[in-house]
This record gives structure tokens, sequence and C-alpha cells, in this order.
């Protein structure tokens, strides 16, 4: 190539009972009232705001201008949820006289520490319902609006993990990041919880990201946005969360496209949920307290993140907002029926064999190969054992890989055929399997020759961003058949937004979904040679090898029992 520049969950059909729900895998307001925001009632849309100050539903707040868009960061959209707000749905923030200083990220959520820059240390802070709005040059009245939900597995990442400059700049869109509550803090559900309110246990940080939602619909409009062409994208724990919002019903009306980037559809159970709850309380030493809920809320929020470590919790399905859960709202078609581009890298796994075993210097043994396998797959487990040997790979982690691969490719069919029934679907794979690793792996294959030579067997989990925004505030090393192909998708993203379509004029065509043909978009680079002086470019093209790619026959074969 030429010249350079300087968290989803596998299944089996084993697991197809969790294939299923896997991948087929945040609430102030009634479905009426959400309806009535639909209708739109806010201020009159303007143009590129002319003043760095915008008055906002809570007050003013002053902005920073940068080479080619403002942005306005650390927006609060909701209260402090710490104190007695702990475990409540999101409040509204209260309103302020004189002009809010909006040029600083506002907290991170609490959260454990990670390999992620920035999150070297154990963060605590609970007042972080904040946003941030970026706002290019030039912006014309009604601009459309982009809404970004941040992965990192329910527990970790901000709004600020992504910094979408060349986004904004390349299609004049505005875009929206947000925080919302992450781990106990977000997704805690206990009986005493659901005594409390019926509307919130288990979804908290899900009801902050409808509330960031109902926010853009009230105020967008004072930064030229559109509050009735508002796409919801996600990535990973993010994506989950935008199929999350297309099975609510609070969320009718709050978006017109959804995106989701490597991410699944589905909601644990009440019960199930319950069961972690309990285990939670007990770690954090408050299942004997004569009152768990003002013992909970007691605990400093450090206690609560280290019983996390051992105790972890998922979101799920409860209240008014999430009533169904998403697996089975997308099969029935019990959704909001908007245009969805959905796909996924095409080594997905390979990160997290990676960050499971060989970053922790034990790379995984033939024996834990065989565990994981029949743990995984259960009674499938010796068709999955025969179908991937350990003679066909040279380490029982690509052999892993390579089966979780498998069976994600699998339930992600699944979401692509389920949302083909109903509503206009994109699918696509991140095929650039050469491409620079993320910002984190990127950074320890630095001084790492181990990371260096690790075969993660293509493009990982989150590889993708980068083409889109920079991701943890670093410009990768793409070369340039990568910036066009980068160039490319930000292209298609900015088409669909706009429209629900990612077609037009220079681009190859994208058809839309088609399970008889199971046609996807490749998107990946070309390799031009570096004297040729032929241009570098994106080799993007319509592909149907996904399924023979990832062995989708096989897993499709597997009993569901």
């Amino acid at each position: 190539m030429t010249g350079t520049r300087t968290s989803d969950g596998t299944s089996s059909r084993a697991a197809v009972a969790w294939a299923a729900a896997g991948v087929l895998g945040l609430g102030l307001l009634s479905p009426v009232a959400a309806d009535a925001l639909g209708a739109g009632s806010g201020p009159a849309a303007a143009a590129h705001p002319s003043s760095l100050v915008v008055r906002t539903d809570a007050g003013q707040v002053r902005g920073d201008s940068r080479d080619g868009y403002d942005e306005w960061l650390g927006i609060p959209y909701a209260a402090d949820p710490s104190g007695a707000n702990r475990w409540k749905p999101p409040q509204p923030v209260a309103k302020w006289s004189g002009v809010r200083n909006t040029t600083a990220f506002g907290n991170r959520c609490a959260q454990n520490s990670g390999w992620d820059p920035g999150y070297e240390k154990t963060i605590t802070s609970e007042d972080c319902l904040a946003l941030n709005v970026y706002v290019p040059d030039g912006a014309k009245a009604n601009t459309p609006v982009v809404v970004w939900i941040h992965g990192g597995g329910n527990t970790g990442g901000a709004g600020q993990d992504t910094n979408p400059r060349k986004f904004v700049e390349q299609t004049g869109a505005i875009v929206v990041t947000v925080n919302y509550r992450l781990g106990a803090l977000g997704f805690l559900n206990l009986p005493q919880l659901q005594a409390e309110t019926r509307n919130g246990p288990g979804n908290y940080g899900l009801l902050d990201q409808q509330a960031a939602l109902r926010w853009v619909h009230t105020n967008i409009a004072r930064f030229g946005g559109d509050a009735k062409n508002v796409t919801i994208a996600g990535q990973s724990a993010g994506g989950g969360a935008v199929c999350d919002e297309l099975a609510s019903p609070t969320a009718k009306g709050l978006f017109s496209h959804a995106v989701i980037v490597s991410g699944g559809c589905n909601l644990q159970s009440t019960a199930a949920a319950q069961t972690q709850g309990a285990a939670f309380v007990k770690s954090v030493g408050c299942d004997t307290a004569s009152d768990v809920l003002a013992c909970l809320r007691a605990k400093p929020a450090a206690e609560l993140l280290a019983a996390q470590k051992t105790s972890g919790v998922s979101p799920s399905v409860g209240g008014a907002a999430f009533p169904l859960n998403p697996a089975t709202a997308v099969q029935t078609g019990n959704i909001n029926r908007v245009p969805v581009m959905v796909g996924q890298t095409n080594s997905e796994r390979g990160l997290f064999t990676f960050q499971n075993y060989d970053y922790l210097g034990t790379p995984m043994t033939a024996a834990q190969y065989e565990q994981q396998v029949r743990a995984t797959y259960g009674t499938n487990a010796d068709k999955v054992l025969a179908e991937y040997p350990l003679s066909g790979y040279k380490t029982p982690g690509e052999a892993w890989t390579a089966v979780q691969n498998g069976s994600t490719s699998y339930t992600r069919q699944q979401l692509f055929t389920s949302l083909s029934k109903y509503v206009p679907t994109y699918a696509y794979e991140f095929a650039e399997s050469d491409t620079p690793h993320f910002t984190s792996i990127h950074r320890i294959q630095q001084k790492s020759q181990t990371a260096r030579d690790y075969p993660f067997g293509g493009a990982v989990h989150v590889d993708d961003l980068g083409y889109i925004w920079d991701y943890l505030g670093q410009t990768l090393p793409y070369d340039d058949d990568q910036l066009e192909l980068s160039h490319q998708m930000i292209t298609f993203w900015d088409r669909f937004a706009a429209s629900g379509d990612p077609n037009g004029s220079g681009t190859p065509a994208w058809p839309a979904y088609d399970p008889k043909t199971g046609a996807l978009m490749s998107l990946k680079a070309c390799d031009t040679a570096p004297a040729s002086h032929d241009a570098p470019a994106a080799c993007s093209k319509v592909s149907t090898g996904f399924a023979a790619e990832h062995d989708l026959a096989f897993w499709a074969g597997l009993p569901t029992a």
C-alpha cells in the first residue's frame, strides 16, 4: 500500500437458545408522552449558531471554536444521579442563570480501571450525565444529527472517547456523544428497587440514553440540528443499546435511523438480573442490612466498583421503557420501524482471545480450549470440536477465535435476517484485515513483540471505529488506501444519516439485505502498489461470501435443544 500518515457475546445453536437471544444477542416518559415528543414542539431550527453562546431549555451554554467546527462539552442533560438519586430514573437537571462554560468534558461515569488510555485508574465520579455537541462550520438549518452511544461492555467508557472531528468536517452533520451510568450503578435490579419504582431497575443506564435523546429532541435546533432527523448509533455495548432502543416504546419518535456496530440484541430477564443483584448485594456487604437500599446508597462508589469485580450485573427487561426482550421484539417486528445499518468486523473475537489469555501472559492451552467449548456449546460441544479440531490450527487460541468468530457471525446473520423482514436493513462486514488495530492494541504493540506477532485473524472488535472518527484521542497510521476507505465509510454513514439509505454516486451500490442472497457490503481498502502512480482507493464491494467465510452452514445445522 502507498504512503502513510502520522464489548457482544457469542453463541452456537447449542447456544442458539442463546444465539437467538444474543443477537436477536436508556425513561421518564410514558409511550404516549414519547409519541407526543415525536411530533416536535421544540424551538424553530436555526443555522449554525451565530455565537458560541446557545440557550438550552436549562440555561445558556458557551462552547469553544475549533478548526472547522465548534464544540460544546459537558452539557448536563440530567441531574446528578448520586446520593438519593442513586438507582432512580434520570431526573431533570436544575436550571441555571447566566452562561455556563461548556468547554471541558464532564466527569466520566464511575468505572473500574482498564487498558484504554485515560482509564488507568478507577473512576468514582457519579455526577456524570452529560453530553457533547459538535457542530461543523457552515452548518445549515435542519442539519442531520448523529447521536453516538459508546461501547465498553456496559461497565466502561465515556462519550469523550470519540472525537468526531473528521466525520463532522467531511459530512457537515452534527454529532452528539453521551455519557450514561455503567455497571451496578447503571443496571442493578433488585426486588426492593422494583417496589420503589417499576420503571428503572435493570436499565438506568439505558434510561439515561433516552433522557439524552429527549435533550437532543428539545434543544438541537438551537445548534442548527434537525430534531426530526436523528440517527442513533453505537458500537459493542453501545450497539446493543441501539437495538434496545429499537424495541423501546418510550423511544418512539426520538430517532429516524439506527446504526448497530458489532452489537447484539438482548436483555436478560428480570429473574436472572435479580439473581445477579442478590450476589452483588452480598459482595458489597448489604445482604443482612435491615434496609438494603439505604445500605447500598450509603456505600462509597469505590466499594460498589470493587464488588463489581466479582459480582457483575447486566441490563435487563423491565418497566414501560423495556417491556419486551429486544431479541423477541426484533424477531416479531415489535420495534420502532426505522432503517437500520448493522454489521461487524471479520474477526470480532480475535480481540477477546488476546485480551483474556495472551495479554495476561497465559496463552490458551488445549485443555482450556476443550473446556471453553464444552462450557459454551453444551450438548453440541462434540460437534464443534469435530468441526474445529486443534489439529487444524497452530494454537488453541487460534482455534477458539475461529469457533467464536463462526458462532458470532451466525447470530449476526440472524439479526440481519430478522431486521430485514420489517425495516430497510443494510448489512456490512469490515474486512480490512491489514488495518492498524484500534488505539489500545496499537499502543500495546508498540511495546510488545508478542503483541505485534499475535495472530488476531483479521480486523478485530473496535478496529473499524477509527475509520469513522478518532477513537481514544489518537489518529492511527493508516496508509493512503485506508484513508480512502475511511472517506468512503464516512460517505456511507453520511448518506444513511441523512436519508436512511447509504447509496449515492461515487460509491458501490449497496443493496438492502435479502436473506435469499445473503449479500452484504464488504468494506476494505485496495492494495495500491507504491511505485505504480495509481491513485489510492477503497476496494469495498458487495459480497455473498459471508456465510462460507464463517462456516455458517455448520452453525445453522446444530440442534437448538
